[in-house]
């Protein structure tokens, strides 16, 4: 078994009652998300894909395909309209857990880094307090080994450790990034999940935060999902790749035979506008 396995993962948006038909009139075949019936954004629908223990697995696709939804999902901060989610460390559709066990789940076994800073630290603790939230929320409780595994978390991830007490904000977009990571890794959790890992860094910096976590990804071992429209993010740290478009997954493979030989128009139209 797979670490994750998920199955016809789907989300709707909106106000309106689904006609029933919103997934039929909807997707890549159709070009447009929202259902021209009842008026329901489609964000995804019926997205399979697996993840293995050490892998690193690569979601692309340009804004308004689902990629991001289906992140959100998957690190239990988004609810499902429908699917279902094997979990190693869980017992059940991962969907169906309750606020409890969300909460342990995303403590001790998902960590997420999220597109947006603020949805990831507040920015008004101290880059360490933010790191601690995480470690006190799973139980650690003596300040000396929280402070202890706090230094050890900034050592790895190449933020400062002098900085450790000063406030997040003051932080540049690098190092905040940084600290997110550091927060997400901070439990040792079986899978991580960055969502668009470089949005709003400069070049050099996106460089360093790259290779800082694919150094800190091989050494952990640990299952990771990257989810970006960033093709050269995506050819960097991913083993295998899943394209979408129109909330549907279009194609899936090797990162290298997607980015070498990919099957759908669509596919090579996003390589194609980077190369």
């Amino acid at each position: 078994m797979s670490l994750l396995e998920a199955n016809d993962v789907t989300r709707f948006y909106g106000d309106f009652d689904p006609c029933g038909s919103c997934i039929n009139r909807t997707g890549a075949a159709h070009g447009q998300n929202r259902c021209p019936e009842c008026g329901t954004v489609v964000g995804c629908a019926d997205v399979d894909l697996d993840v293995e223990r050490g892998e690193v697995l690569g979601i692309v696709g340009e804004s308004g395909s689902g990629k991001s939804s289906l992140a959100e999902m998957l690190a239990l901060d988004l609810t499902a309209t429908n699917g279902t989610v094997d979990f190693e460390s869980y017992d059940g559709n991962l969907f169906e857990a309750n606020y409890e066990e969300r909460v342990e789940l995303r403590n001790a076994h998902i960590g997420m880094v999220h597109q947006h800073v603020r949805d990831g630290l507040n920015l008004e603790f101290t880059g360490g307090g933010n790191v601690a939230e995480s470690l006190l929320a799973a139980g650690w409780r003596n300040f000396g080994d929280v402070r202890a595994r706090v230094r050890e978390l900034f050592e790895e991830t190449e933020v400062p450790v002098d900085r450790m007490d000063d406030p997040t904000e003051t932080y540049s977009g690098g190092m905040q990034r940084r600290v997110q990571i550091a927060k997400a890794i901070a439990n040792d959790p079986e899978l991580v999940i960055l969502d668009e890992p470089t949005t709003g860094l400069d070049v050099s910096v996106q460089a360093r935060v790259l290779d800082m976590f694919r150094r800190i990804q091989r050494e952990q071992n640990v299952a990771t999902i990257v989810v970006s429209h960033d093709l050269g993010v995506v050819r960097l740290l991913a083993d295998r790749t899943v394209v979408m478009r129109h909330g549907r997954v279009i194609e899936s493979g090797l990162t290298d035979r997607i980015m070498e030989d990919p099957q759908r128009e669509y596919t090579q139209t996003l390589i194609n506008s980077v190369i």
